[in-house]
Order: structure tokens, then sequence, then C-alpha cells
């Protein structure tokens, strides 16, 4: 594929450097170029059709065809193409967008700073506390408290409140200012012999005592998606959000929720908020936001936020933060188009209607010798893989089982993403059925390859002594 020097893969690997990709396997491997989309599927550069199994990159929720979003940027182009929001200046596209996004969210949020990224809005709610507190006289409360499997994003900051340490080792993060406490899977993460109820007081009370310990009055927010993605799609137990925010509330620390993931339907309900009892004082989001047409992202605070930095920034004369692209006259009017298409197909419904089949489909590879856990909820789901279902022992990353099944679904015309110990699944929210099962069926016959070669390898059963 790479051979030929004037292919797409070759000018690939000559002149681009890849996210999350092993760059030095790159240079012999090079890519899989896509050439075009259609509903849930795309196309590479030979004609080859894949089923979109992570809709992207967990965000584009109505497909790879939407004329509508087409249509909406295109109109907006012509209209005007480009402008900021500096300054008290404005486009009609932001303003509605905002508006759109206010009559959707949980209540109690009451203004939109647009960005471009997860990242960014992640980044941006951050400081927005920072200023906040400042803004109160409360220099001190700053610290954030992230979770361990959290996934925030990658710049400097989101980067540090994110718990994963692939996003660590050698970027020397995390910076200061960046608390961590559990991750709420209690199949990763229960004791022997603690039930649910049991794991979720023993999060709640560790939290507590961290904020004890640590000065409640150096800590400002605590940032979670409501279902982790990246992580490992952990679904928490269903009382574990109202009893952590009963504890925030009692030390004055911020709810913020990264809904970059779960936002618009992709949980069952408009956001993973609204699945999981959350009352965020600041939400973020983005993917869905679009449909991932454009980039353009969102961090939404509460009135009471809201109110208190528009004093400080008058007091101070300029809130002297933004960027060039944030609110962005096209990606603002496309962003517009599928909030508009989310309420007049009721994507919540559609959604609600689906999972069923979704989650029975996933629930039923539970049973297969490599998975240790088939979770999920709405229409995003994971596969953990072990090597032993007895021992919950996991199989050994630089195996790169999980890839091997990646590369399965693949080659069966499915696309899905391997993370280091599970196989997840995402698909678009237009996903029928049928489609539903042409995905799954292609994960269940991958499954069964990396099994084989997993059992040939040995690495499947109960640990072995060093001595056996």
């Amino acid at each position: 594929m790479t051979g030929r020097p004037n292919s797409l893969a070759a000018r690939d690997v000559a002149s681009l450097i890849h996210p999350y990709t092993n760059l030095d396997k790159h240079k012999t491997d090079g890519p899989l170029v896509i050439a075009r989309g259609e509903g849930v599927y795309v196309y590479d550069e030979t004609g080859k059709r894949y089923l979109e199994g992570m809709a992207g990159l967990w965000s584009t929720s109505l497909g790879f065809s939407e004329k509508r979003l087409v249509d909406a940027a295109q109109r907006q182009m012509e209209q005007l193409p480009t402008y900021h929001i500096f300054n008290s200046r404005s486009t009609e596209p932001s303003i509605e967008a905002a508006e759109e996004l206010l009559k959707i969210v949980p209540k109690g949020l009451g203004k939109v700073l647009f960005a471009n990224s997860g990242s960014e809005a992640n980044d941006q709610a951050a400081k927005i506390v920072w200023f906040y507190n400042n803004a109160l006289g409360r220099p001190r409360k700053k610290r954030i408290i992230g979770r361990v499997r959290g996934y925030h994003g990658i710049t400097v900051f989101s980067g540090s409140m994110t718990g994963l340490p692939a996003n660590h080792v050698e970027w020397d993060l995390p910076v200061g200012g960046v608390l961590r406490t559990d991750c709420p899977s209690h199949y990763l993460y229960g004791r022997p012999g603690e039930s649910e109820a049991q794991f979720v007081d023993r999060l709640v009370a560790n939290l507590e005592d961290m904020i004890i310990r640590e000065g409640p009055d150096t800590i400002g927010a605590f940032i979670a998606e409501p279902v982790n993605g990246a992580g490992g799609v952990i679904v928490p137990p269903a009382d574990y959000f109202p009893r952590i925010q009963q504890v925030l509330r009692r030390y004055d620390i911020l709810m913020i929720a990264d809904e970059v993931i779960c936002g618009f339907g992709r949980t069952g309900e408009m956001f993973g908020c609204d699945t999981f009892g959350i009352e965020p004082d600041i939400m973020t989001v983005a993917k869905a936001l679009s449909s991932a047409y454009l980039p353009i992202s969102a961090t939404i605070i509460s009135d009471t936020i809201a109110d208190a930095i528009s004093r400080h920034s008058g007091k101070l004369g300029n809130f002297a933060h933004g960027f060039t692209y944030a609110g962005h006259p096209v990606a603002a009017a496309v962003a517009l188009e599928t909030l508009r298409i989310y309420k007049e197909r009721d994507i919540v419904a559609q959604v609600k209607a689906l999972a069923p089949h979704l989650q029975s489909r996933l629930r039923a590879l539970g049973s297969h010798p490599l998975v240790g856990e088939a979770r999920g909820v709405g229409l995003i789901g994971a596969l953990q893989l072990v090597a032993d279902k007895a021992t919950r022992r996991p199989l050994p990353p630089a195996e790169g089982i999980g890839a091997l099944i990646q590369q399965g679904a693949m080659a069966r015309g499915v696309i899905v993403r391997a993370g280091p110990d599970a196989v997840f699944v995402c698909p678009p929210l237009i996903i029928t059925p049928a489609q539903i099962d042409e995905m799954m069926d292609a994960v269940a016959a991958a499954l069964d390859e990396a099994h084989a070669v997993a059992e040939q390898r040995g690495l499947l059963g109960r640990a072995q002594s060093a001595a056996g």
C-alpha cells in the first residue's frame, strides 16, 4: 500500500503525524484512507465499505451523508463565511445556536461559551472555575478533582484532568492543580465480596476523606463524564452521582459534567446528566453538537457563575479569554441545524427504541470466554477483555488481542475501537436494527478469531506460578 511513491498512502506517511497512532509502525503499515461516506457507512479509496461502529470518534451522530447539514454550511458560507464574537461582535448563527442549546440543557444552566473541541471546552471550564473563585475572593479554591480512567481531552490542563496513563507518561503531565479519585466501575475495582452498594459507599467516603484531607477551601470543582468514554465505557451504579453530588454540595465544590461523548441522545436521554441524575454547575459539549461535521464545542455555565464572572470582568475591564473560531458562523449554523434535526426526528425516542437491541447483543457476548463484562447504556457499549473470567485476570496488553479484534472486525467491514483492555462500540444514532446485527456479528466473529490466537499463545486460563 505504501510502496507506490505517489499513492495517497505513501504521501500520508511522508507528510502526516497521526494522533493516537503507533508512529513507527505507521511508517510501514500506512493509513486506511477513507474516501466517502453514506449513512452509517464509510468507503475506503478502493471502494470497500465499512460500517462505522464508532461514529467516527464517538461523534458522527447523524451519519456521513446528512444533506441538511451540508446545505446549512453552504448557505452560511455564501452569506458570511467567517467572523468572530470578540469585543461584543456577534453573528446570527452563534446567537441562535446558543439559544437552542439553552432550551434543552439541564435546569440552571444559563450561558454558553463556545470553543472548537472537547479539549478546549473542558480546558476553559477549568479556567472559568478559577476566574469564578477569584471573583468571589477565594484565591485558594482552585484545584479540580478528576477520576481514574476519566478522559477530558489532551490540552495541557484538560490532559491533566484526564486520568489515563498513556496521556501522562512522557508528556510531563499532569501539571499541578489536579486531584484524582476513584473510577466507578464495580467490575474493575470492587473488592472481593463487596456489593455494588458497598462499593458506592466506599467511593463516596474516599472522596469526602480526600476533600477533608486536602482542604475544601482549596478545591474548586469535580469533573466527570456521565459514562467514561475512552477510559472504558464505564457505566456508573445508579446512585453514584446523586451520592457524589451530596458531598460536593456539602463543601461548595462545583460539578462539571463532561458531556462530550454522552450528550445529544447517546445514553437514551438528551444528556447523560438526565440519565444519571446529575445537576451540573458547568457542562461541556462537542462532537455530536454538529454531528462532527464541523469543529464546535461549548462550555455551558450556571446563571450563578455567569453573574459572578460578569461582575468580575466589569471590574477588570475585560473577560480576557476566547478563541478566534469560537462561535464561528458556519460551524454554529451546522450545530443549529443539527439541534433542529434532533428535535424534529425525536432522536432521544429513536435511541430508546434501538438501545435494547444493541444492549442485548452486547450482553449475549458476555458469555464469550474472552469477555469478562459486557456493559453499556443507550447506543454505547464495551466488552471487557480477560484472560480468565473467574479471576478477571486481564490479557497482557503487549499481546495486542484487542487490536486483533479491531482488525478482525475491520476485515469483515466493521469499524470498532480497541482500548488496552476493552473493545468499544458507539455507532451513529441513525443505525437500524439490521445494521446493529451486522456490526455485532462482525464483533462476535472477530472475538472467536482472537480467542483462537490467545489460546494458541497460551494466554488463557489461570495465571501460572513462577515455579510452574
